[in-house]
């Protein structure tokens, strides 16, 4: 008998402090926070590439294979706000945008040409459940990043590399998709994710 079981997407508004997947397969730590701990998902749903544990914002879910292969494709652009410690500079910007050399895997890694600009005002986004420090340490930028590739920690390595460690990170678009006005750990299934 064929199966034609619908499939299933949903947009969530990942807290921070939660893994980006519904087994804990550490054997270090067993307390982490998994997804399903939000939301009673169906079987076989997967998350659509990673935000760590220490990043929040937008990520998607799906019980489609194929639509997850084409959202963590490099055709999909995915935009992050980074709260950067210090005030990021015209230099350090161009810098990001037209690539810098980070280490993945061991390897020294270019990243491609992105999209860079700083943030001003800042966003207003709600205070973070662990407080990320205060201003005594100096003051901090905002800068939004988007890219169409996704190394480990890549946003956060790319910061660095310029100088600039990354406080905060929150990914507010997948392609069309934007995080808009969705509460912290919020959750809407949707028809489709793709436009």
């Amino acid at each position: 008998m064929e199966n034609n079981k619908k499939q299933q997407h949903f947009i969530i508004n990942k807290p921070y402090g939660y893994l980006s997947q519904f087994v804990n397969n550490q054997t270090k730590r067993k307390n982490k926070k998994l997804l399903g701990e939000l939301y009673d998902f169906p079987e076989g749903t997967m998350a659509i590439g990673r935000l760590d544990e220490d990043s929040e914002g937008l990520l998607l879910l799906t019980t489609d294979g194929k639509t997850s292969e084409f959202i963590r494709s490099k055709k999909v652009e995915k935009e992050y706000y980074v709260q950067l410690d210090g005030m990021i500079n015209t230099e350090a910007v161009n810098k990001l945008k037209t690539g810098v050399e980070i280490g993945i895997n061991g390897k020294k890694y270019l990243t491609k040409h992105c999209k860079t600009f700083i943030l001003d005002p800042a966003p207003g986004f709600p205070e973070r459940s662990k407080k990320i420090r205060d201003e005594r340490h100096g003051p901090t930028s905002w800068v939004s990043i988007t890219l169409t590739e996704g190394k480990f920690r890549q946003v956060r390595k790319m910061t660095a590399a310029v100088g600039f460690p990354t406080l905060r990170l929150i990914r507010v678009r997948i392609d069309q998709i934007h995080l808009y006005t969705m509460k912290i750990g919020e959750i809407i299934e949707v028809d489709s994710l793709i436009a």
